[in-house]
């Protein structure tokens, strides 16, 4: 199963994994819905659309393994936007609040954008 766990309690899994009782808060922090998943069967309570990273990075990473340390860097540079800091904020009363599972479509987690927003948030923790 594709599944990391970052410092604070922050995990990140794939959002088609069935919810499980550790997860705590499940928010799903991909930019676009989640192919084949009926809005009405979201197995997440938030949809946090502003912390994934900008269509055009996105695009340009295209999950290619050569470009992902690229990736971080404008990542974590995107993450210090207004929308995004605010994201970040509610991303981080939430994990004050319990334990925090980051959801996303990725295939590869560890390689994804949900991975470096944990990080980021944990080390804050």
């Amino acid at each position: 199963m594709g599944e990391i766990s970052a410092r604070g309690g922050i995990r990140v899994r794939r959002v088609y994994e069935p919810p499980e009782p550790a997860d705590g808060a499940r928010v799903l922090v991909d930019r676009l819905w989640p192919r084949g998943m009926a809005k009405a069967d979201a197995p997440f309570d938030e949809w946090c659309k502003e912390a994934a990273p900008s269509s055009e990075l996105r695009r340009w990473y295209g999950h290619e393994a050569e470009r992902f340390a690229g990736f971080v860097e404008r990542y974590r540079q995107e993450l210090a936007g207004d929308a995004a800091q605010r994201a970040l904020g509610r991303l981080r009363e939430l994990a004050a609040d319990g334990p925090l599972t980051l959801l996303t479509a990725t295939k590869e987690v560890s390689a994804s954008h949900a991975a470096v927003l944990a990080e980021v948030l944990g080390e804050e923790a």
